[in-house]
């Protein structure tokens, strides 16, 4: 044989089987072939290998020493192969120490994730997390790089470099922020009302989302002043307690800061779109079992939380 590219390889297998049985017969109802066809694939070999590798004698078939020879070398070769096309272990929670690192919008870290957490050590007692911003670069390079597993909570409607693969993840009611004592709206808030107030937003740091808001109040031919871009929700809320500028949350973040600041929920305007949040990870590792298993609790815990 001179070159591998000319070589069937389904004929090691079949060399294998023979040289363990040393029987025709055997071996073909092994290999689920007919007595016909092993013998066609063993002239095959002994064609290819230039040898008869297995010769009839008293004691039965034998083989030569061009076929011992061969034989661990093959047995080595199909065990490797078995081995690489076998399917990876499903991930264990249970006994994992696997640390995740995620990249995350406010809006997971403070409402989802403490009460995530705490439920998967429940039944994963030996993993554990980490938590970033999510940033440009982490999207073009620190999920390929797999410095970061997962991206949780970003619009739907970010601009995503290549390779990256995005699945919808939860939706969330947006509401309108204001201080107790703001003058300038009621209970409820129409466009044009809205689009009079000062506002107050989250700075953008992925650099990738455009504003919702923004693209509605175009649409209608609108324009809003923005008084403050802060980096987190927090931050936001103080200065709405504290002016007369409203900020536009997802409803589960507002209702914390009613519990904790001098601020109520105002209805939005009825043309403001939902927010749609989702999983964002590299094609590289999605079908990486750890990173099913992670995605699909985090799916879960979104569905029950929604209930």
């Amino acid at each position: 044989m001179r070159s591998l590219r000319h070589f069937d390889l389904n004929l090691l297998l079949v060399f294998e089987m023979l040289m363990r049985e040393r029987h025709v017969t055997r071996a073909a109802e092994k290999l689920h072939l007919s007595q016909p066809a092993l013998s066609h694939a063993l002239k095959r070999l002994r064609d290819a290998l230039d040898d008869p590798l297995l010769v009839r004698t008293e004691h039965g078939l034998q083989p030569t020493p061009r076929a011992l020879q061969l034989l661990p070398i093959v047995q080595q070769a199909l065990a490797a192969l078995q081995a690489g096309l076998t399917p990876p272990a499903t991930f264990d929670p249970a006994t994992s120490t696997r640390r995740f690192t995620l990249a995350t919008t406010d809006y997971f870290e403070e409402v989802m994730y403490p009460a995530f957490l705490s439920q998967l050590l429940g039944y994963a007692p030996g993993i554990s997390f980490s938590i970033e911003l999510i940033t440009p670069e982490v999207l073009s390079e620190a999920l390929e790089q797999r410095q970061v597993d997962m991206v949780v909570g970003l619009d739907s409607q970010s601009s995503l470099p290549s390779g990256v693969v995005q699945t919808p993840w939860m939706h969330e009611e947006l509401v309108c922020l204001a201080a107790q004592q703001n003058p300038h709206v009621g209970d409820a808030v129409v466009l044009e009302q809205f689009a009079r107030q000062l506002h107050v937003e989250l700075a953008d740091i992925s650099g990738l989302l455009p504003s919702p808001i923004e693209n509605c109040l175009t649409q209608h031919g609108l324009s809003r002043r923005v008084i403050s871009k802060n980096l987190n929700y927090i931050a936001a809320a103080r200065v709405v307690s504290l002016t007369d500028a409203i900020m536009t949350l997802p409803r589960q973040m507002a209702e914390r800061f009613v519990a904790m600041l001098p601020v109520r929920i105002v209805a939005p305007p009825a043309e403001l779109p939902a927010l749609t949040m989702t999983l964002i990870q590299h094609s590289l590792y999605a079908n990486a079992p750890a990173n099913v298993w992670l995605g699909e609790e985090l799916t879960a815990f979104s569905k029950n939380t929604h209930r």
